[in-house]
């Protein structure tokens, strides 16, 4: 795809700021703002009116005030323009999504593949123009295949200008050394040495050229022919997935929003199905007649593309938006994406209402709450049971960790062996429904057995325990490679034990012989 760049320049962004803020400077006077430099009161900006009147940028007030007596004066605020220009380079995103600022009067606007949806690069290009004019702003724009081309024609053309890539040679060739973006000392030597135009740069031979005036004049030059790539960064992640929607006439009216998300809905989740992945956050942005932008956005605990559903989720921030005057365009992105996953279904084919139902919960308590608010246990790769979970945010997703043979080891038992016992469960051994914070300490009332299975009475939270049934037992030795563990005392043989009230609990052994060894409660058993 070629690329294709709008230099968007805005001459007299701070007057036109003050001007659209109190509202009491006349369009027709003249009207600069100022600042204090080195105890001299210089003009940073003026409007139409003082330009016409021979006032410019860098002249004291003095001064201006001997061409000008009646000049409008204000101070300037560098702050309040810059945000204003992050404003209106986000208001761009109604163009596209890739937009960036240049410095402190400009706007980069990439619309490669975005032209089509305005009816071409000239209507697209008009409606940014006119749309400026409207809010208040005085603005010249230029269209072309490198942002450096673009950048010299917006600010040394007499007008709009789109240019297409074979022409950018000729068309930059008679604009001035300063449409290269040079410095100004720069391109007052080149002046004197009668290299006042771009074209006049095109002939000299590269090496004894970018001696003299400097790589970075020889590179610039490369960059507005298109030699030498020129990146944008834009202001923020561009969604890989995007839908819009524009209105012939702006709507103010929250069903009338409701039924344009719907549509925005249908087409972005049909997006995401056909590319098998599921969005992780949503953003619906408004762009209102006034100028201004509004943003509202959803999370999911889990990928999903179920329009209902991100329907039902954006509902509650649907109230918090304001129209305004209308809103013109709606654009929904999906900034954050994973593939989806298969949940299990029933015999009948539906989904199971478990998961679905928990999913719906979570959505809704993460956008009330936060995410980072929720939390839930999931699988860490560790044989050992106080490492085997882990307490995670919802918003990072399940991990699933890959599959190990446990390092355990069985002996024999009084009324089941634990190779029996795999045999009959599977790989892994049974895991209690609850295991404790802390094992706590359990107190034998009897003496263990020789071969180390557990009492046959023991105490434990001030309750007496016979045992009726035992399995095990279970070794669990330490992780030695992990350098991070606490475990504490060594190697571990784990019982499962029933009592004769049908109490089961999980019990562990630690110690080398039967005089040494200490008992614990780990956890209980269904």
């Amino acid at each position: 795809m070629t690329r294709r760049v709008i230099s968007l320049w805005l001459p007299r962004l701070g007057t036109d700021r003050v001007r659209r803020q109190t509202g009491s400077v006349p369009s027709n006077h003249p009207f600069v703002l100022t600042t204090d430099s080195h105890g001299r009161r210089l003009l940073t900006t003026v409007d139409g009116a003082a330009a016409a009147a021979g006032l410019s940028a860098g002249i004291s007030l003095a001064d201006a005030r001997t061409l000008v007596p009646d000049v409008i004066v204000q101070p300037d605020d560098p702050a309040k323009t810059a945000t204003l220009l992050a404003r209106l380079a986000d208001w761009c995103g109604r163009y596209t999504p890739w937009t960036s600022v240049d410095g402190e009067d400009g706007i980069w606007l990439d619309t490669a593949g975005c032209a089509h949806l305005f009816g071409g690069e000239a209507t697209l290009l008009k409606d940014l123009l006119t749309r400026l004019s409207h809010l208040g702003f005085s603005a010249q724009a230029a269209l072309a295949s490198t942002p450096g081309a673009a950048w010299a024609l917006a600010r040394f053309a007499d007008e709009a200008v789109i240019v297409e890539e074979d022409e950018t040679r000729r068309r930059i060739a008679s604009l001035p050394v300063a449409g290269l973006r040079l410095t100004p000392e720069v391109a007052s030597s080149l002046s004197r040495l009668g290299l006042r135009r771009i074209g006049d740069l095109y002939l000299l031979p590269r090496a004894p050229f970018a001696a003299r005036f400097g790589e970075e004049t020889a590179r610039r030059l490369d960059q507005v022919l298109g030699r030498v790539s020129e990146p944008i960064s834009p202001r923020r992640h561009v969604a890989p997935f995007r839908s819009r929607l524009a209105f012939a006439e702006p709507i103010g009216h929250t069903d009338d929003i409701v039924r344009g998300l719907d549509r925005l809905l249908e087409d972005l989740c049909d997006q995401l199905s056909r590319a098998t992945r599921g969005g992780r956050r949503l953003e619906l942005t408004l762009f209102r007649i006034d100028g201004s932008v509004q943003e509202v956005a959803v999370g999911t605990a889990r990928a999903t593309c179920a329009a209902p559903h991100l329907a039902h989720l954006f509902q509650e921030r649907l109230t918090m938006l304001d129209p305004g005057f209308g809103v013109e365009t709606m654009i929904l992105s999906a900034p954050s994406t994973e593939n989806l996953e298969a949940y299990q279904t029933t015999l009948k084919g539906e989904a199971g209402d478990a998961d679905e139902s928990m999913g719906a919960l979570l959505d809704r308590l993460g956008n009330r709450l936060g995410f980072g608010r929720l939390h839930s246990l999931q699988p860490a790769e560790s044989h050992l049971p106080e490492c085997a979970q882990r307490l995670m945010p919802v918003s990072l997703g399940r991990e699933r960790p890959s599959p190990r043979p446990s390092p355990v080891s069985g002996g024999g038992g009084k009324n089941a062996s634990l190779a029996c016992l795999r045999e009959r469960e599977g790989s892994c051994a049974e895991r209690p429904i609850r295991l404790l914070r802390d094992p706590e300490r359990m107190t034998p009332m009897t003496q263990e057995e020789k071969d180390g299975a557990p009492p046959s009475v023991f105490r434990w939270r001030w309750q007496l325990y016979q045992l009726r049934r035992i399995e095990g037992p279970e070794r669990i030795a330490p992780e030695w490679w992990r350098q991070d563990q606490d475990w504490a005392g060594g190697t571990r043989d784990y019982w499962r034990i029933e009592d004769a009230e049908g109490r089961r609990l999980w019990l562990y052994r630690e110690g080398g012989g039967v005089e040494e060894s200490r008992w614990f409660v780990h956890g209980l058993l269904a």
